[in-house]
């Protein structure tokens, strides 16, 4: 189940990077290849955080992004 996983991973590089959240003591996008939860979808993980979310599309990203990054709220919705 591929649901445009690439495609989306380098959206929220791009707009980590735009929002300028990416570097030292902040963030990085990176691949990490399979969580073996493939039943659940395209996943991200948050660290240190180990906060799992599931993803649909990059509406979800933002929200990702919005809340989590930078307010330090879990999106309870996306949870895994």
């Amino acid at each position: 189940m591929d649901c445009d996983a690439n495609n989306i991973f380098l959206y929220m590089k791009d707009k980590i990077k735009a929002m300028d959240l990416r570097g030292f003591k902040k963030c990085r996008v990176n691949r990490a290849g399979c969580f073996d939860r493939c039943q659940d979808g395209p996943l991200l993980v948050i660290y240190p955080d180990d906060i799992w979310y599931r993803y649909i599309d990059r509406n979800d990203i933002d929200e990702i992004i919005n809340e989590h990054i930078v307010k330090g709220n879990i999106v309870k919705r996306l949870l895994v």
